[in-house]
């Protein structure tokens, strides 16, 4: 009985010191805000070195998507409706899923691996010292930068599945989809409450992966090992976060 009981006090002990350390993140936004050029640096660091991942995956599970929702519409003499499928299932779902899934191993290990390796080398503890407060020069402007790039990540992906790079280029190009059908059907068929929806889903994955990577940088073990650690515990417990949140988004706007 202490086995279990222990592993759910540790479970609650975690999230109670992460949710303090969540506010302490939102109490140094506004200090953040006064320091533009950390944002934008690290939304360079954070958003514009993720673009090739996002570019690339987006463009090959747009074709993916388009060539077996091709096959499956052909069998109910549907194709001209491909273009319905395949922005239902990126904008309302693989976008801001996938592309939090691809955030969380690149963007956020890298996060969680930096402040873990300043922390191990007392740079943390230098700041301290010199009462300059860490979360507010290192943590804020990096969760404020990933907050931001996220949903423009979502979207650049979106972009890429549903065009030219992508569901256009094989079902169009490739497959034979007349044109003007694919781009009617996607006028006709997306509406603002999807992109609404989808930029709901983007905002919420992005806030909980950057909290999450933050948390564990900031908290590792001042090892090597612990640095190692952190890293691999923001990528599982980030991916299982977004699938979690993912359900709980759905059923809720479904019911709404």
């Amino acid at each position: 009985m202490n086995a279990p009981l222990q592993i759910v006090s540790g479970f609650l002990r975690r999230l109670g010191e992460a949710t303090l350390f969540f506010f302490a993140i939102l109490a140094a936004l506004p200090a953040a805000l006064l320091r533009p050029r950390l944002i934008v640096q690290q939304l360079y660091m954070i958003g514009v070195l993720s673009l090739v991942i996002i570019v690339i995956s987006g463009s090959f599970i747009g074709m993916v998507l388009a060539l077996q929702g091709y096959r499956t519409l052909t069998n109910f003499g549907a194709a001209g409706s491909l273009g319905v499928l395949v922005v239902f299932s990126v904008v309302r779902e693989l976008g801001p899923v996938v592309t939090a899934l691809l955030f969380a191993g690149r963007a956020g290990s890298a996060l969680a691996a930096e402040i873990g390796l300043m922390k191990a080398t007392d740079q943390l503890a230098g700041m301290e010292m010199m009462a300059v407060d860490p979360i507010r020069r290192v943590v804020a402007p990096r969760f404020l930068a990933g907050f931001f790039a996220m949903p423009l990540l979502a979207a650049i992906f979106s972009l890429m599945a549903i065009g030219y790079g992508g569901a256009h280029l094989m079902g169009v190009i490739v497959l034979g989809v007349d044109d003007g059908a694919y781009w009617s059907q996607i006028h006709q068929s997306l509406h603002p409450h999807d992109v609404v929806e989808s930029l709901i889903k983007s905002l919420v994955f992005g806030t909980a992966v950057n909290w999450i990577a933050v948390y564990q940088g900031y908290h590792a073990a001042p090892t090597s090992e612990g640095v190692s650690r952190a890293t691999t515990s923001t990528v599982v417990v980030s991916s299982l976060a977004i699938l979690a949140l993912d359900f709980v988004l759905t059923a809720f706007m479904f019911r709404s």
